[in-house]
């Protein structure tokens, strides 16, 4: 597979991420760092312990507070926590 052809695997794999398993997720994540390929926003969408989908409500807390958004993983309990922008 070329680059060309794994962006669009990643983009596509993360438009339905609620239905996906965290092997699958930790799977996709690898073929993107095999091309050197920066996940940016989409590495919001999981959990970067357990790799379980982040769904607020269902699979996670989030909390903002003084600007940092604060998003704690139910399954690991783990907080992933991101710095909003102005």
């Amino acid at each position: 597979m070329n680059k060309k052809e794994i962006k669009e695997r990643i983009e596509e794999f993360f438009q339905d991420i609620v239905n996906k398993h965290p092997k699958e997720v930790k799977k996709i994540k690898k073929l993107g760092m095999s091309i050197n390929y920066k996940l940016g926003d989409l590495r919001k969408r999981f959990c970067k312990n357990c790799y379980s989908p982040l769904i607020p409500l269902l699979t996670c807390k989030v909390r903002i507070n003084k600007g940092i958004k604060t998003v704690t993983c139910n399954i690991c309990s783990t907080k992933n926590r991101w710095k909003l922008e102005d």
